[in-house]
């Protein structure tokens, strides 16, 4: 069973890797974006550190809910309200209950997915991070480790894709050939959690 503990262990991975990896997410994003993916994510989940240690809730929802709330008012551009709503969905799916399982997180992370995917009118192959979450999504029940490689594999993808949504629309062909930086920063999100599962042994 997952608890508020794993679920904040998820969060300060992921703001730790966001962190090491800002650099790269910006370079990803300078020649199809605004080049501003990784400063704006690396400021989000700094504050997210914060909030979590200064409130300390205690489910596994409203860890997620106020994360979700943290992102959508720290970080510009279209992250902010995409990895918001990501997290926030999630964790309303999820309730008040003290632990869920493995499968309720899958299905409230399914939920969350979906809701990106209204939100942004993204469907997979748009060179999205969608292109990430959905594969992960899809390999959670299999486990952390398998969401892991299906999103990894999933944001290589997007490399050859001409984008369809999002700022790097606007380029057409041009954005063929650049890997997308929404979809990176996704699978730095699903290896954060099969990081917070392996230090639980789960």
């Amino acid at each position: 069973m997952l608890d508020a503990d794993f679920f904040r262990r998820w969060m300060t991975a992921t703001a730790a890797s966001v962190a090491r990896e800002a650099e790269r997410l910006t370079d990803l994003d300078s020649p199809i974006g605004d080049a501003d993916h990784g400063a704006n994510l690396q400021r989000g989940f700094t504050a997210v550190t914060t909030t979590l240690e200064k409130e300390a809730p205690d489910t596994p929802g409203a860890v997620l809910v106020l994360t979700g709330r943290t992102l959508i008012s720290t970080v510009g551009g279209a992250s902010g309200p995409l990895y918001g709503t990501l997290l926030r969905r999630t964790g309303k799916a999820l309730g008040d209950a003290a632990e869920v399982s493995e499968e309720e997180f899958a299905l409230a992370l399914r939920t969350g997915v979906d809701a990106v995917m209204t939100l942004g009118g993204a469907a997979p192959g748009d060179k999205t991070m969608i292109d990430a979450l959905v594969p992960a999504v899809d390999a959670l029940p299999n486990g952390f480790a398998a969401a892991l490689a299906a999103a990894e594999e999933g944001a290589l993808a997007t490399t050859p894709l001409q984008a369809r949504k999002g700022r790097a629309s606007y380029l057409g062909e041009r954005s063929i050939g650049h890997q997308d930086p929404g979809a990176t920063s996704s699978s730095l999100l699903i290896a954060a959690l099969q990081e917070a599962a392996e230090a639980t042994g789960e």
